[in-house]
């Protein structure tokens, strides 16, 4: 993989101390600069043209959400968003961020978003990306829900995450809607996909999997195991520290304590 060239923004010392202890963990990941509010993150991107911006939301004087509406399109970085707050994470993402990660930042978590950011730089165009980022900003801080609506009507693409997954079984090709999928395991090289009552063996890495996922939607809970979130019915805590999930399809899922972080979003 290419590295990554980062830029972290923050208002809080400790909280760009923490994050950048996690960044140093993860591997093709070169931080460039680090800013303590938005005026100084502005004039670090001019400076630097980063890959990556962990951008934090709430921040006194420039918002997270104030800084892309300012940054200039020609260097417009990939954006991940800092958060204490779950709304805020759920709008960042509706703004296009590549994703965003929640405070305080796990290390299993803020990898995910890396790799997100990796797939999204290979995958994605990045003109394309800087346009829909900049418009959807301008919808989601300005006032008009209307022009949210007509772009959606006049069929403009607002994400990149795919409708369906193509899962080849032999000389046939199933194109599962991801909407259906209930939960994914993994068995070996292969991963389970469960969607609808039936089960699609794919021929992926779990990691390759997640990436291709809306992270608003999914969410690993065990090292081989990603649930859709909204079939959720049910959090039990063990006496072990860890949980037991039903979904509303009836399977029942061991969530390890590991990612607690998602247990906590989940309650």
């Amino acid at each position: 993989m290419t590295t990554l060239r980062t830029i972290i923004v923050d208002d809080e010392p400790l909280a760009r101390r923490g994050l950048k202890l996690r960044l140093d963990e993860i591997p093709d990941v070169e931080l460039l600069a680090e800013c303590n509010n938005g005026a100084e993150a502005l004039r670090a991107v001019a400076e630097h043209s980063p890959d990556l911006l962990f951008l934090d939301i709430q921040m006194p004087v420039m918002s997270g959400f104030d800084v892309v509406r300012q940054l200039q399109g020609d260097n417009m970085p990939m954006v991940v968003f800092v958060t204490a707050f779950d709304q805020y994470a759920l709008d960042a993402f509706e703004i296009h961020a590549v994703d965003y990660v929640l405070k305080p930042i796990d290390l299993d978590r803020l990898r995910l978003a890396v790799e997100r950011a990796q797939a999204h730089k290979e995958q994605v165009g990045v003109v394309d990306q800087k346009a829909r980022l900049l418009d959807l900003v301008s919808n989601l801080t300005g006032e008009s829900v209307a022009e949210v609506d007509r772009m959606i009507h006049d069929g403009e693409q607002l994400d990149t995450w795919p409708d369906k997954l193509t899962i080849k079984d032999g000389g046939e090709i199933h194109l599962v809607p991801i909407a259906d999928i209930d939960w994914v395991d993994a068995a070996g090289d292969y991963m389970c996909v469960h969607a609808a009552g039936q089960t699609h063996i794919m021929r992926i890495t779990m990691k390759q999997l997640e990436a291709m996922l809306n992270p608003a939607l999914f969410r690993r809970i065990h090292r081989s195991t990603i649930i859709n979130i909204n079939r959720v019915e049910k959090l039990q805590s063990q006496l072990n520290g860890e949980f037991l999930l039903t979904l509303n399809c009836g399977a029942q899922l061991k969530m390890s304590r590991s990612y607690k972080a998602t247990a906590r979003e989940l309650m």
